[in-house]
């Protein structure tokens, strides 16, 4: 998949060929900085800036996933003078991404794609190192 510079949407020979509307949400997903920008989001609101300075990435493909993400409803901005606000539209998604986690560890391949919340601890759900979100100021190997 190949991100559309001009319209900033996912796009692929198969979208633009008529894909279902699962396909291109599970599309949009499969990106590993889009899930890095997601896991991001799920802890707040973030400008373009932060987003670079806190997962590493050059401000043109932050601005490219994120027009990606909200191309596909996902993520959402609110204007505050000449800055842009970026947060997640869809609680929903953050289910999804629990239930792939469930999902990846029952095949083995455990790993943590959002943030631990205190509600997730407390209901018990393990703790995986998160190769999606390291910490601020860590780098992404």
């Amino acid at each position: 998949m190949a991100i559309d510079g001009d319209a900033g949407r996912c796009v692929s020979a198969e979208i633009a060929a008529g894909i279902s509307p699962a396909a291109a949400l599970f599309h949009s997903l499969a990106d590993e900085n889009r899930l890095r920008i997601v896991a991001r989001l799920a802890r707040g609101e973030a400008r373009v800036v932060d987003l670079v300075g806190e997962l590493g990435l050059a401000q043109s493909t932050v601005s490219k996933h994120l027009a990606c993400l909200r191309g596909c409803g996902l993520v959402g901005y609110r204007a505050e003078g000449r800055q842009s606000f970026y947060s997640l539209t869809r609680p929903e998604l953050m289910d999804l991404l629990g239930a792939a986690e469930h999902l990846l560890a029952a095949t083995g391949h455990a790993v943590e794609l959002w943030p631990v919340h205190a509600s997730r601890a407390a209901a018990g759900a393990p703790a995986v190192l998160a190769h999606l979100d390291p910490p601020v100021g860590e780098a992404v190997s």
